[in-house]
C-alpha cells in the first residue's frame, strides 16, 4: 500500500457569496458563524484528495480532528463538496454520494417543522449512498438500497464500533445510525439530532 502524503487541513472564513444558495436571510446562523474547511481525505480509489466542508466556527477544530483520524485510518470518502455545488439540493447531493455539512434547511424527520442540525453547521452526512437514511419504506438516496443490509460491511460504511463512528464519538458527536425508527447512517451531529 502506497504511503499517503501528510494530512492537511485549513480553516477559513466564508462569505455569503461562497455559501451560494445554501444560505439565505432568515437562516439560524450567518456566514460569520461558519467556517470553510479544506481537509485531506482518502477516496474510494485509495488515493489522497482534498475536499471542502462548511461547518460552524464552534466545531471546526473538532471536525479537523475527526478527518485526521479518518485519513490516517484510510477510511474512504467518495467525494466532499459543499452542498451549494448541488444548488443546495440535499437530494442531489445525496444522490452524488457527497459528504457535506452546512445547508440551511429544515429537518427531514416527521413532526413539527424545525431547523436541521445542518442549518447550524453542526452536522455532517458522510458517504450518503453507502450510509442511507431509512424512513418508513423509503431509502434516501434510492441508490443506498444496495447498502440497506448493514450486516455486510463494504468500504465507506458507518457501522457500530467502526472507525467512522468512533472518530466522531471521540469529539462528542452522535451517530444517526443509532435511531431505531428512522436510522440515518450517514448523519453525525454535535447535538445528536
Amino acid at each position: 500500500m502506497a504511503a499517503l502524503p501528510p494530512y492537511h487541513a485549513s480553516v477559513a472564513p466564508v462569505t455569503a457569496a461562497q455559501l451560494g444558495p445554501s444560505w439565505h436571510a432568515g437562516c439560524p446562523v450567518g456566514p460569520a458563524q461558519l467556517r470553510r474547511l479544506f481537509v485531506s481525505y482518502v477516496g474510494l480509489d485509495g488515493r489522497a484528495h482534498r475536499g471542502q466542508l462548511i461547518v460552524s466556527r464552534a466545531v471546526a477544530a473538532d471536525v479537523v480532528r475527526v478527518f485526521r483520524v479518518l485519513y490516517n485510518a484510510r477510511f474512504p470518502v467518495h467525494r466532499m463538496r459543499p452542498v451549494s455545488v448541488y444548488g443546495a439540493n440535499d437530494s442531489r447531493s445525496a444522490a452524488a454520494d457527497n459528504t457535506s455539512a452546512f445547508n440551511c434547511r429544515y429537518a427531514v424527520a416527521a413532526g413539527p417543522k424545525r431547523w436541521s442540525a445542518h442549518a447550524y453547521g453542526e452536522a455532517i452526512d458522510i458517504n450518503t449512498v453507502e450510509n442511507p437514511y431509512l424512513e418508513g419504506g423509503r431509502v434516501l438516496p434510492p441508490a443506498g438500497n444496495a447498502y440497506r443490509d448493514r450486516s455486510r460491511y463494504r468500504p465507506g460504511m458507518a457501522v457500530r464500533g467502526g472507525v467512522l463512528v468512533r472518530a466522531f464519538a471521540s469529539v462528542g458527536w452522535l451517530w444517526g445510525g443509532r435511531w431505531a425508527a428512522t436510522p440515518d447512517y450517514q448523519h453525525f451531529s454535535r447535538s445528536g439530532g
